[in-house]
């Protein structure tokens, strides 16, 4: 049988919990290492953004261009709210390309049917030219007249440039295009 404790036993048993001085230490190892991580992965969120939208634009810009080819047609990407027309207005602000992409034939005579749709953008500012024209391939995929630079502007000085050319081909420069 075991003796009954007495209050001079106390000292035997174990502490649970932390002193103040370990719980002080704790946070403020916690607060650098927050400290050195948030910045971190602001930059790598907002460089994603950027990612991810020029993914959408080249996904839209290939598809656009293989539609023309294929269906030997005049094919046209452009933003659309509605989705029956473009709508490029007031593309000097870099709001008009932020909305949903549509590719568009051509079937003459001033009628479009809708092919396809990607969704709206997330970035701040995305501008393509200034006469607000739209992307359009003819039915060999050459977009000469129609080509242009695509200038995506993310947070945090991260941004890209997607370029179409002549040919209707597309290459991608990173870095901030002076946005």
């Amino acid at each position: 049988m075991r003796p009954a404790s007495t209050p001079s036993d106390s000292r035997h048993h174990e502490h649970l919990g932390f002193t103040l001085i370990e719980l002080v230490v704790a946070i403020a190892v916690l607060a650098i290492l927050v400290t050195w991580a948030v910045p971190g992965f602001q930059q790598f969120s907002a460089r994603n953004e950027v990612v991810a939208e020029v993914m959408r634009l080249k996904s839209a810009l290939s598809m656009a261009r293989s539609a023309a080819i294929t269906r030997r047609r005049t094919i046209t990407l452009c933003p659309s709210v509605d989705m029956h027309q473009c709508q490029i207005r007031n593309n000097a602000d870099g709001q008009a390309w932020l909305a949903t992409l549509a590719i568009f034939e051509d079937t003459g005579e001033s009628e479009y049917t809708l092919l396809h749709t990607l969704g709206e953008s997330r970035l701040p500012t995305l501008t393509y030219r200034n006469d607000n024209r739209p992307v359009r391939y003819d039915a060999l995929g050459r977009s000469g007249g129609y080509n242009g630079t695509f200038r995506l502007c993310g947070r945090l000085t991260s941004g890209a440039k997607v370029i179409v050319n002549n040919t209707g081909r597309v290459r991608v420069e990173s870095g901030r295009p002076g946005c």
